[in-house]
Protein backbone atom coordinates (compact mmCIF):
# COMPACT_ATOMS: atom_id res chain seq x y z
CA UNK A 1 0.00 0.00 0.00
CA UNK A 2 1.24 3.47 -0.91
CA UNK A 3 0.54 6.56 1.21
CA UNK A 4 1.00 9.75 -0.79
CA UNK A 5 0.57 13.20 0.71
CA UNK A 6 1.47 15.54 3.52
CA UNK A 7 -0.04 13.32 6.24
CA UNK A 8 1.36 10.04 4.98
CA UNK A 9 3.70 9.62 7.91
CA UNK A 10 1.00 9.68 10.59
CA UNK A 11 -2.38 9.10 9.00
CA UNK A 12 -4.24 5.83 8.96
CA UNK A 13 -7.65 4.63 7.87
CA UNK A 14 -7.39 1.37 9.75
CA UNK A 15 -9.66 2.54 12.55
CA UNK A 16 -12.46 2.82 9.98
CA UNK A 17 -11.92 -0.74 8.81
CA UNK A 18 -9.96 -0.02 5.63
CA UNK A 19 -7.43 -2.74 4.95
CA UNK A 20 -5.41 -3.69 1.88
CA UNK A 21 -5.86 -0.46 -0.06
CA UNK A 22 -3.58 -0.04 -3.07
CA UNK A 23 -2.89 3.70 -2.78
CA UNK A 24 -4.03 6.47 -0.44
CA UNK A 25 -3.70 10.04 -1.70
CA UNK A 26 -3.78 12.49 1.21
CA UNK A 27 -4.94 16.09 0.77
CA UNK A 28 -3.93 16.56 -2.83
CA UNK A 29 -4.36 20.15 -4.00
CA UNK A 30 -6.97 21.03 -6.65
CA UNK A 31 -4.47 20.96 -9.51
CA UNK A 32 -3.32 17.47 -8.53
CA UNK A 33 -6.89 16.19 -8.21
CA UNK A 34 -7.77 17.65 -11.60
CA UNK A 35 -4.68 16.07 -13.14
CA UNK A 36 -5.63 12.67 -11.69
CA UNK A 37 -9.16 13.01 -13.06
CA UNK A 38 -7.88 13.75 -16.55
CA UNK A 39 -5.31 10.92 -16.40
CA UNK A 40 -8.05 8.46 -15.40
CA UNK A 41 -10.26 9.60 -18.28
CA UNK A 42 -12.98 10.70 -15.84
CA UNK A 43 -13.17 14.31 -16.95
CA UNK A 44 -12.31 16.92 -19.56
CA UNK A 45 -11.56 20.64 -19.62
CA UNK A 46 -13.84 23.26 -21.07
CA UNK A 47 -12.42 26.42 -22.61
CA UNK A 48 -12.37 28.27 -19.28
CA UNK A 49 -10.22 25.56 -17.69
CA UNK A 50 -13.05 24.18 -15.54
CA UNK A 51 -13.20 20.41 -15.09
CA UNK A 52 -16.25 18.76 -16.65
CA UNK A 53 -17.42 15.41 -15.26
CA UNK A 54 -20.53 13.26 -15.34
CA UNK A 55 -22.06 11.86 -12.16
CA UNK A 56 -23.44 8.83 -13.97
CA UNK A 57 -26.68 7.11 -13.03
CA UNK A 58 -27.70 9.73 -10.49
CA UNK A 59 -27.78 13.41 -11.44
CA UNK A 60 -29.65 14.53 -8.32
CA UNK A 61 -30.21 13.53 -4.74
CA UNK A 62 -32.17 10.38 -3.92
CA UNK A 63 -34.05 11.34 -0.73
CA UNK A 64 -35.78 7.99 -0.33
CA UNK A 65 -32.39 6.31 -0.08
CA UNK A 66 -31.06 8.41 2.81
CA UNK A 67 -31.05 6.62 6.16
CA UNK A 68 -30.21 7.42 9.77
CA UNK A 69 -28.99 4.73 12.15
CA UNK A 70 -31.59 4.36 14.90
CA UNK A 71 -29.76 3.84 18.19
CA UNK A 72 -29.60 5.15 21.75
CA UNK A 73 -28.71 8.66 20.56
CA UNK A 74 -31.29 9.05 17.81
CA UNK A 75 -34.26 6.84 18.66
CA UNK A 76 -36.09 9.47 20.75
CA UNK A 77 -34.75 12.63 19.08
CA UNK A 78 -34.95 12.13 15.31
CA UNK A 79 -38.19 12.98 13.52
CA UNK A 80 -38.83 9.54 12.04
CA UNK A 81 -41.19 9.26 9.09
CA UNK A 82 -41.20 9.94 5.37
CA UNK A 83 -37.99 12.01 5.57
CA UNK A 84 -35.84 10.21 8.12
CA UNK A 85 -35.75 6.48 7.49
CA UNK A 86 -34.35 4.32 10.31
CA UNK A 87 -31.57 1.78 9.83
CA UNK A 88 -30.53 -0.85 12.35
CA UNK A 89 -27.04 -0.49 13.90
CA UNK A 90 -26.19 -4.11 13.18
CA UNK A 91 -27.09 -3.75 9.52
CA UNK A 92 -25.04 -0.56 9.31
CA UNK A 93 -21.98 -2.39 10.66
CA UNK A 94 -22.50 -5.24 8.21
CA UNK A 95 -22.92 -2.89 5.27
CA UNK A 96 -19.84 -0.88 6.20
CA UNK A 97 -17.83 -4.12 6.44
CA UNK A 98 -18.90 -5.00 2.91
CA UNK A 99 -17.81 -1.56 1.74
CA UNK A 100 -14.40 -2.09 3.33
CA UNK A 101 -14.08 -5.45 1.58
CA UNK A 102 -14.98 -3.77 -1.71
CA UNK A 103 -12.26 -1.14 -1.16
CA UNK A 104 -9.43 -3.69 -0.87
CA UNK A 105 -6.91 -3.23 -3.65
CA UNK A 106 -8.39 0.11 -4.66
CA UNK A 107 -7.16 3.71 -4.56
CA UNK A 108 -8.84 6.29 -2.35
CA UNK A 109 -8.50 10.06 -2.02
CA UNK A 110 -8.59 11.58 1.45
CA UNK A 111 -9.51 15.20 2.02
CA UNK A 112 -9.46 16.90 5.41
CA UNK A 113 -11.86 19.81 5.81
CA UNK A 114 -14.22 21.39 8.28
CA UNK A 115 -17.72 22.87 8.43
CA UNK A 116 -18.94 26.03 10.24
CA UNK A 117 -16.97 29.24 9.73
CA UNK A 118 -17.70 30.31 13.31
CA UNK A 119 -14.81 28.87 15.34
CA UNK A 120 -17.11 28.12 18.28
CA UNK A 121 -19.03 25.61 16.19
CA UNK A 122 -16.32 24.22 13.89
CA UNK A 123 -16.50 20.49 13.11
CA UNK A 124 -13.55 18.73 11.46
CA UNK A 125 -14.49 16.29 8.68
CA UNK A 126 -12.39 13.70 6.86
CA UNK A 127 -13.76 12.76 3.43
CA UNK A 128 -12.63 9.50 1.79
CA UNK A 129 -13.65 9.15 -1.85
CA UNK A 130 -13.16 6.71 -4.69
CA UNK A 131 -12.66 9.36 -7.37
CA UNK A 132 -10.32 12.37 -7.41
CA UNK A 133 -13.05 14.70 -8.63
CA UNK A 134 -15.25 13.87 -5.63
CA UNK A 135 -12.30 14.88 -3.46
CA UNK A 136 -12.09 18.12 -5.47
CA UNK A 137 -15.77 18.67 -4.71
CA UNK A 138 -15.07 18.27 -0.99
CA UNK A 139 -12.21 20.75 -1.28
CA UNK A 140 -14.41 23.28 -3.06
CA UNK A 141 -17.54 22.97 -0.92
CA UNK A 142 -16.21 22.52 2.59
CA UNK A 143 -13.99 24.90 4.52
CA UNK A 144 -10.27 24.47 3.98
CA UNK A 145 -7.82 24.12 6.90
CA UNK A 146 -4.48 25.90 6.66
CA UNK A 147 -1.30 23.95 5.94
CA UNK A 148 -0.33 24.15 9.62
CA UNK A 149 -3.81 23.01 10.74
CA UNK A 150 -3.52 19.95 8.52
CA UNK A 151 -0.40 18.85 10.39
CA UNK A 152 -2.41 18.32 13.57
CA UNK A 153 -5.81 17.69 12.02
CA UNK A 154 -8.08 15.35 13.98
CA UNK A 155 -11.41 14.48 12.36
CA UNK A 156 -14.63 14.45 14.35
CA UNK A 157 -16.74 13.08 11.48
CA UNK A 158 -15.88 10.82 8.54
CA UNK A 159 -17.57 10.60 5.14
CA UNK A 160 -16.86 7.43 3.17
CA UNK A 161 -18.02 7.72 -0.44
CA UNK A 162 -17.56 4.61 -2.58
CA UNK A 163 -20.01 4.93 -5.49
CA UNK A 164 -18.69 1.76 -7.13
CA UNK A 165 -20.05 -0.27 -4.21
CA UNK A 166 -23.68 -1.23 -4.69
CA UNK A 167 -25.82 -2.61 -1.92
CA UNK A 168 -27.92 -5.74 -2.21
CA UNK A 169 -31.24 -4.37 -1.00
CA UNK A 170 -32.67 -7.74 0.04
CA UNK A 171 -29.60 -8.62 2.09
CA UNK A 172 -28.42 -5.21 3.30
CA UNK A 173 -31.76 -3.63 4.17
CA UNK A 174 -31.56 -0.66 1.79
CA UNK A 175 -34.32 0.33 -0.62
CA UNK A 176 -32.16 -0.22 -3.68
CA UNK A 177 -28.46 -0.35 -4.56
CA UNK A 178 -27.65 3.28 -3.70
CA UNK A 179 -27.69 4.76 -0.21
CA UNK A 180 -26.54 7.62 1.99
CA UNK A 181 -26.42 6.74 5.68
CA UNK A 182 -25.69 8.80 8.80
CA UNK A 183 -24.52 7.27 12.07
CA UNK A 184 -24.52 9.85 14.88
CA UNK A 185 -22.94 7.47 17.39
CA UNK A 186 -19.97 6.56 15.18
CA UNK A 187 -20.02 10.06 13.61
CA UNK A 188 -19.81 8.58 10.14
CA UNK A 189 -21.54 8.96 6.80
CA UNK A 190 -21.35 6.14 4.27
CA UNK A 191 -22.38 6.67 0.64
CA UNK A 192 -22.58 3.94 -1.97
CA UNK A 193 -24.03 3.35 -5.41
CA UNK A 194 -24.26 7.04 -6.36
CA UNK A 195 -21.60 9.45 -7.65
CA UNK A 196 -23.81 12.50 -7.24
CA UNK A 197 -21.67 14.81 -5.14
CA UNK A 198 -24.64 16.58 -3.61
CA UNK A 199 -25.02 13.58 -1.31
CA UNK A 200 -21.63 14.45 0.26
CA UNK A 201 -22.61 18.06 0.79
CA UNK A 202 -26.08 17.44 2.17
CA UNK A 203 -24.93 14.72 4.57
CA UNK A 204 -23.03 17.34 6.56
CA UNK A 205 -25.96 19.74 6.37
CA UNK A 206 -28.17 17.04 7.86
CA UNK A 207 -25.62 16.41 10.60
CA UNK A 208 -25.51 20.10 11.54
CA UNK A 209 -29.30 20.32 11.42
CA UNK A 210 -29.28 17.72 14.20
CA UNK A 211 -26.49 19.04 16.41
CA UNK A 212 -26.72 22.84 16.23
CA UNK A 213 -30.34 23.44 17.33
CA UNK A 214 -29.51 21.57 20.53
CA UNK A 215 -26.93 24.33 21.12
CA UNK A 216 -29.45 27.11 20.49
CA UNK A 217 -28.19 27.72 16.94
CA UNK A 218 -30.76 27.88 14.13
CA UNK A 219 -29.50 25.84 11.18
CA UNK A 220 -30.86 27.22 7.93
CA UNK A 221 -31.21 26.19 4.28
CA UNK A 222 -30.45 29.68 3.05
CA UNK A 223 -27.98 32.00 1.38
CA UNK A 224 -26.72 35.15 3.04
CA UNK A 225 -24.96 38.37 2.13
CA UNK A 226 -23.95 41.62 3.78
CA UNK A 227 -24.15 45.24 2.67
CA UNK A 228 -21.66 48.06 2.93
CA UNK A 229 -23.44 49.21 6.10
CA UNK A 230 -22.91 45.74 7.64
CA UNK A 231 -26.59 44.84 7.22
CA UNK A 232 -26.97 41.08 6.92
CA UNK A 233 -29.64 39.56 4.68
CA UNK A 234 -30.80 35.93 4.66
CA UNK A 235 -32.47 34.17 1.72
CA UNK A 236 -34.43 30.98 2.45
CA UNK A 237 -35.52 28.68 -0.35
CA UNK A 238 -35.23 25.27 -1.91
CA UNK A 239 -32.85 24.58 -4.78
CA UNK A 240 -33.93 26.45 -7.89
CA UNK A 241 -35.80 29.28 -6.15
CA UNK A 242 -32.90 31.71 -6.47
CA UNK A 243 -30.86 31.48 -3.25
CA UNK A 244 -27.52 31.33 -5.03
CA UNK A 245 -28.42 33.76 -7.80
CA UNK A 246 -29.98 36.43 -5.60
CA UNK A 247 -27.30 36.34 -2.92
CA UNK A 248 -24.55 36.80 -5.54
CA UNK A 249 -25.00 40.56 -5.63
CA UNK A 250 -22.01 42.63 -6.81
CA UNK A 251 -23.07 45.42 -4.42
CA UNK A 252 -23.01 43.14 -1.37
CA UNK A 253 -20.53 40.75 0.18
CA UNK A 254 -21.40 37.06 -0.14
CA UNK A 255 -21.43 35.16 3.16
CA UNK A 256 -22.59 31.93 1.53
CA UNK A 257 -25.04 30.47 -0.95
CA UNK A 258 -26.82 27.57 0.73
CA UNK A 259 -26.28 26.62 4.39
CA UNK A 260 -25.88 28.81 7.48
CA UNK A 261 -26.22 28.95 11.23
CA UNK A 262 -27.72 31.78 13.29
CA UNK A 263 -26.29 31.89 16.79
CA UNK A 264 -26.63 34.51 19.52
CA UNK A 265 -23.44 36.11 18.18
CA UNK A 266 -23.40 35.69 14.41
CA UNK A 267 -24.75 34.40 11.14
CA UNK A 268 -22.12 32.03 9.73
CA UNK A 269 -21.62 29.86 6.67
CA UNK A 270 -21.42 26.09 7.10
CA UNK A 271 -19.44 25.77 3.87
CA UNK A 272 -16.44 27.11 2.02
CA UNK A 273 -17.90 27.10 -1.47
CA UNK A 274 -20.92 27.28 -3.75
CA UNK A 275 -22.85 24.55 -5.56
CA UNK A 276 -24.64 26.66 -8.14
CA UNK A 277 -27.26 25.47 -10.60
CA UNK A 278 -26.02 26.47 -14.02
CA UNK A 279 -28.91 25.65 -16.33
CA UNK A 280 -29.40 28.66 -18.65
CA UNK A 281 -26.40 30.36 -17.03
CA UNK A 282 -25.25 33.51 -18.83
CA UNK A 283 -22.83 36.33 -18.14
CA UNK A 284 -25.63 38.82 -18.62
CA UNK A 285 -28.00 37.32 -16.03
CA UNK A 286 -25.54 35.94 -13.46
CA UNK A 287 -22.10 37.46 -14.11
CA UNK A 288 -20.51 36.42 -10.81
CA UNK A 289 -21.46 32.77 -11.14
CA UNK A 290 -20.55 32.77 -14.83
CA UNK A 291 -17.08 34.15 -14.08
CA UNK A 292 -16.59 31.62 -11.27
CA UNK A 293 -16.50 28.80 -13.84
CA UNK A 294 -12.75 28.57 -14.34
CA UNK A 295 -9.80 26.35 -13.48
CA UNK A 296 -10.54 24.71 -10.15
CA UNK A 297 -14.31 24.65 -10.67
CA UNK A 298 -16.09 21.30 -11.04
CA UNK A 299 -18.84 21.28 -13.68
CA UNK A 300 -21.34 18.44 -13.39
CA UNK A 301 -23.36 16.89 -16.23
CA UNK A 302 -22.93 19.77 -18.67
CA UNK A 303 -22.40 19.54 -22.44
CA UNK A 304 -20.53 21.74 -24.90
CA UNK A 305 -21.66 23.31 -28.15
CA UNK A 306 -20.89 21.02 -31.09
CA UNK A 307 -17.21 20.84 -32.04
CA UNK A 308 -16.19 23.29 -29.29
CA UNK A 309 -15.04 23.28 -25.68
CA UNK A 310 -17.56 25.99 -24.80
CA UNK A 311 -20.29 24.87 -22.43
CA UNK A 312 -23.85 25.08 -23.70
CA UNK A 313 -25.66 25.95 -20.48
CA UNK A 314 -29.02 25.59 -22.22
CA UNK A 315 -28.28 21.94 -22.98
CA UNK A 316 -30.25 19.76 -20.58
CA UNK A 317 -29.78 16.48 -22.44
CA UNK A 318 -28.30 14.89 -19.30
CA UNK A 319 -30.30 16.76 -16.64
CA UNK A 320 -31.68 20.19 -15.81
CA UNK A 321 -29.73 19.88 -12.56
CA UNK A 322 -26.38 20.87 -14.07
CA UNK A 323 -24.09 22.24 -11.38
CA UNK A 324 -20.91 24.22 -10.81
CA UNK A 325 -18.97 23.59 -7.60
CA UNK A 326 -16.36 26.21 -6.74
CA UNK A 327 -14.66 27.74 -3.68
CA UNK A 328 -16.44 30.78 -2.32
CA UNK A 329 -13.43 33.01 -3.05
CA UNK A 330 -14.14 32.49 -6.77
CA UNK A 331 -16.84 35.10 -6.13
CA UNK A 332 -15.04 38.45 -6.11
CA UNK A 333 -16.89 39.96 -3.17
CA UNK A 334 -17.03 36.88 -0.95
CA UNK A 335 -16.61 37.53 2.76
CA UNK A 336 -13.89 35.51 4.47
CA UNK A 337 -14.19 34.32 7.10
CA UNK A 338 -17.84 33.80 6.21
CA UNK A 339 -19.24 35.29 9.40
CA UNK A 340 -21.50 38.32 9.89
CA UNK A 341 -23.76 39.98 12.45
CA UNK A 342 -27.48 39.73 13.10
CA UNK A 343 -29.78 39.89 10.06
CA UNK A 344 -31.81 42.98 9.24
CA UNK A 345 -33.87 41.41 6.43
CA UNK A 346 -34.97 37.84 5.73
CA UNK A 347 -36.42 36.73 2.39
CA UNK A 348 -38.53 33.59 1.93
CA UNK A 349 -38.11 32.62 -1.72
CA UNK A 350 -40.87 30.57 -3.25
CA UNK A 351 -41.33 29.36 -6.79
CA UNK A 352 -45.13 29.58 -6.99
CA UNK A 353 -46.21 27.37 -9.88
CA UNK A 354 -49.81 28.50 -9.39
CA UNK A 355 -48.99 32.15 -10.13
CA UNK A 356 -51.04 33.25 -7.11
CA UNK A 357 -48.55 34.78 -4.69
CA UNK A 358 -47.29 38.37 -5.17
CA UNK A 359 -43.71 38.98 -6.32
CA UNK A 360 -42.97 40.53 -2.92
CA UNK A 361 -44.94 40.99 0.28
CA UNK A 362 -44.06 41.90 3.85
CA UNK A 363 -44.87 39.42 6.59
CA UNK A 364 -45.78 39.91 10.21
CA UNK A 365 -43.94 37.73 12.73
CA UNK A 366 -46.86 35.31 12.90
CA UNK A 367 -47.09 35.15 9.11
CA UNK A 368 -43.34 34.55 8.97
CA UNK A 369 -43.71 31.63 11.36
CA UNK A 370 -46.59 30.22 9.33
CA UNK A 371 -44.83 30.47 5.98
CA UNK A 372 -41.56 29.16 7.43
CA UNK A 373 -43.28 26.06 8.78
CA UNK A 374 -45.22 25.64 5.52
CA UNK A 375 -42.22 26.12 3.22
CA UNK A 376 -44.33 26.34 0.08
CA UNK A 377 -42.65 26.17 -3.31
CA UNK A 378 -42.46 24.02 -6.42
CA UNK A 379 -39.80 21.36 -6.79
CA UNK A 380 -37.71 22.46 -9.71
CA UNK A 381 -36.90 20.03 -12.51
CA UNK A 382 -33.78 17.93 -12.05
CA UNK A 383 -33.03 18.71 -8.42
CA UNK A 384 -34.39 15.33 -7.39
CA UNK A 385 -34.63 12.07 -9.28
CA UNK A 386 -37.88 11.82 -11.25
CA UNK A 387 -38.86 15.50 -11.08
CA UNK A 388 -39.20 16.77 -14.65
CA UNK A 389 -41.36 19.88 -14.19
CA UNK A 390 -42.35 22.21 -11.33
CA UNK A 391 -44.50 20.32 -8.82
CA UNK A 392 -46.50 21.78 -5.91
CA UNK A 393 -44.91 20.93 -2.58
CA UNK A 394 -44.59 22.04 1.01
CA UNK A 395 -41.15 21.63 2.52
CA UNK A 396 -41.02 22.59 6.19
CA UNK A 397 -38.44 25.28 6.98
CA UNK A 398 -37.64 25.41 3.23
CA UNK A 399 -35.55 22.28 3.68
CA UNK A 400 -37.68 19.42 5.02
CA UNK A 401 -35.53 16.80 3.30
CA UNK A 402 -32.59 17.75 5.54
CA UNK A 403 -34.36 18.04 8.91
CA UNK A 404 -33.52 15.24 11.34
CA UNK A 405 -35.49 17.02 14.09
CA UNK A 406 -39.18 17.92 14.11
CA UNK A 407 -39.84 21.16 12.13
CA UNK A 408 -41.24 22.86 15.23
CA UNK A 409 -37.76 22.76 16.80
CA UNK A 410 -36.48 25.03 14.04
CA UNK A 411 -39.63 27.15 13.87
CA UNK A 412 -39.52 27.90 17.60
CA UNK A 413 -35.90 29.00 17.31
CA UNK A 414 -36.75 31.27 14.37
CA UNK A 415 -39.65 32.87 16.20
CA UNK A 416 -37.52 33.68 19.22
CA UNK A 417 -34.80 35.23 17.07
CA UNK A 418 -37.26 37.31 15.03
CA UNK A 419 -38.77 38.76 18.19
CA UNK A 420 -35.39 39.43 19.76
CA UNK A 421 -33.75 41.13 16.79
CA UNK A 422 -36.80 42.80 15.13
CA UNK A 423 -36.04 41.47 11.64
CA UNK A 424 -37.99 42.41 8.48
CA UNK A 425 -39.35 39.29 6.75
CA UNK A 426 -40.37 39.30 3.09
CA UNK A 427 -42.11 36.63 1.00
CA UNK A 428 -40.75 36.70 -2.56
CA UNK A 429 -42.29 34.77 -5.46
CA UNK A 430 -39.64 33.91 -8.06
CA UNK A 431 -42.15 31.65 -9.85
CA UNK A 432 -45.00 32.45 -12.19
CA UNK A 433 -47.00 35.59 -12.92
CA UNK A 434 -50.02 36.15 -15.15
CA UNK A 435 -51.19 32.57 -14.80
CA UNK A 436 -50.05 29.18 -13.57
CA UNK A 437 -47.18 27.13 -14.99
CA UNK A 438 -47.91 26.51 -18.67
CA UNK A 439 -50.01 29.68 -19.01
CA UNK A 440 -48.18 32.53 -17.29
CA UNK A 441 -44.52 33.42 -17.42
CA UNK A 442 -41.65 33.15 -14.93
CA UNK A 443 -40.92 36.32 -12.97
CA UNK A 444 -38.09 38.31 -14.54
CA UNK A 445 -34.90 38.10 -12.55
CA UNK A 446 -34.29 41.82 -13.02
CA UNK A 447 -37.61 42.62 -11.35
CA UNK A 448 -36.90 40.28 -8.43
CA UNK A 449 -33.49 41.87 -7.94
CA UNK A 450 -35.03 45.36 -7.99
CA UNK A 451 -37.63 44.42 -5.37
CA UNK A 452 -35.04 42.88 -3.08
CA UNK A 453 -32.82 45.93 -3.50
CA UNK A 454 -35.73 48.16 -2.54
CA UNK A 455 -36.37 46.08 0.57
CA UNK A 456 -32.70 46.16 1.53
CA UNK A 457 -32.18 49.90 1.05
CA UNK A 458 -35.42 50.85 2.78
CA UNK A 459 -37.25 52.15 -0.30
CA UNK A 460 -40.26 49.93 0.37
CA UNK A 461 -40.69 51.51 3.79
CA UNK A 462 -41.74 54.72 2.02
CA UNK A 463 -44.52 53.31 -0.20
CA UNK A 464 -48.16 52.46 0.36
CA UNK A 465 -49.15 48.82 0.88
CA UNK A 466 -52.38 47.08 -0.09
CA UNK A 467 -53.66 43.79 1.27
CA UNK A 468 -53.98 40.72 -0.93
CA UNK A 469 -57.27 38.96 -0.11
CA UNK A 470 -57.33 35.34 1.08
CA UNK A 471 -53.62 35.28 2.00
CA UNK A 472 -53.85 38.63 3.81
CA UNK A 473 -50.43 39.65 2.52
CA UNK A 474 -49.16 43.25 2.59
CA UNK A 475 -48.08 44.11 -0.97
CA UNK A 476 -46.41 47.38 -2.05
CA UNK A 477 -48.27 49.46 -4.60
CA UNK A 478 -45.04 50.70 -6.16
CA UNK A 479 -41.37 49.75 -6.28
CA UNK A 480 -38.42 51.42 -8.03
CA UNK A 481 -37.57 49.83 -11.41
CA UNK A 482 -40.56 47.47 -11.30
CA UNK A 483 -43.81 47.92 -13.29
CA UNK A 484 -46.56 48.63 -10.76
CA UNK A 485 -48.99 46.32 -12.55
CA UNK A 486 -47.05 43.17 -11.64
CA UNK A 487 -47.03 43.85 -7.89
CA UNK A 488 -50.61 42.66 -7.43
CA UNK A 489 -50.75 39.12 -8.91
CA UNK A 490 -54.49 39.21 -9.51
CA UNK A 491 -54.09 42.16 -11.88
CA UNK A 492 -51.64 40.19 -14.06
CA UNK A 493 -54.27 37.55 -14.91
CA UNK A 494 -56.59 38.16 -17.85
CA UNK A 495 -59.25 35.98 -16.25
CA UNK A 496 -59.76 37.35 -12.73
CA UNK A 497 -62.25 34.62 -11.83
CA UNK A 498 -59.64 32.03 -12.76
CA UNK A 499 -57.15 33.77 -10.47
CA UNK A 500 -59.65 33.75 -7.60
CA UNK A 501 -60.24 30.04 -8.09
CA UNK A 502 -56.51 29.27 -8.12
CA UNK A 503 -55.99 31.46 -5.08
CA UNK A 504 -58.61 29.53 -3.18
CA UNK A 505 -57.11 26.22 -4.33
CA UNK A 506 -53.68 27.21 -3.09
CA UNK A 507 -55.09 28.52 0.18
CA UNK A 508 -56.84 25.22 0.73
CA UNK A 509 -53.56 23.41 0.06
CA UNK A 510 -51.82 25.57 2.69
CA UNK A 511 -54.51 24.86 5.28
CA UNK A 512 -54.56 21.16 4.54
CA UNK A 513 -50.79 20.89 4.80
CA UNK A 514 -50.69 22.80 8.09
CA UNK A 515 -53.09 20.41 9.78
CA UNK A 516 -50.11 18.26 10.76
CA UNK A 517 -48.75 21.13 12.87
CA UNK A 518 -52.01 22.70 14.09
CA UNK A 519 -52.03 21.05 17.52
CA UNK A 520 -48.43 22.15 18.18
CA UNK A 521 -48.52 25.77 17.07
CA UNK A 522 -49.84 28.85 18.87
CA UNK A 523 -53.23 30.39 18.16
CA UNK A 524 -51.50 33.58 16.97
CA UNK A 525 -49.56 31.72 14.28
CA UNK A 526 -52.65 29.76 13.27
CA UNK A 527 -54.47 33.06 12.62
CA UNK A 528 -51.90 33.78 9.89
CA UNK A 529 -53.31 30.97 7.75
CA UNK A 530 -55.00 31.88 4.45
CA UNK A 531 -58.71 32.52 4.97
CA UNK A 532 -60.15 29.62 3.00
CA UNK A 533 -61.78 26.40 4.11
CA UNK A 534 -60.44 23.02 3.05
CA UNK A 535 -62.50 21.56 0.24
CA UNK A 536 -64.43 18.46 1.17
Amino acid sequence: MKNIGIKAESATLATLGFDGLDTIYWNLNPAQLIEKTIQLGQGTFNDTGALMIDTGEFTGRSPKDKFTVKDAITKDTVWWGDINFPFEPEKFSALRKKMMDYAKGKTVYVHDAYVCADKEHRVNVRVITETPWASLFANNLFLRPSHDELKTFTPEWHIICLPGFKADAKVDGTRQHNFTMLNFTDKQVVIGGSSYTGEIKKSMFTMLNYTLPMQGVLSMHCSANIGKDKDTAIFFGLSGTGKTTLSADPERGLIGDDEHGWSDKSVFNFEGGCYAKCVNLSKEKEPQIFDAVRFGTLLENTRCHANTATVDYDNISVTENTRAAYPINFIDNAVEPSVAGMPKNIFFLTCDAYGVLPPISKLTTNQAMYHFISGYTAKVAGTEVGVTEPTLTFSACFGKAFLPLHPMKYADLLGKKLDKHKVNVWLVNTGWSGGPYGVGSRMKLSYTRAMITAALNGSLEKVKFDTLPVFDLAIPTSCPNVPAEILNPRLTWKDKDAYDAKSNDLANAFVKNFEQYANQESAEVMKAAPKAAVNA
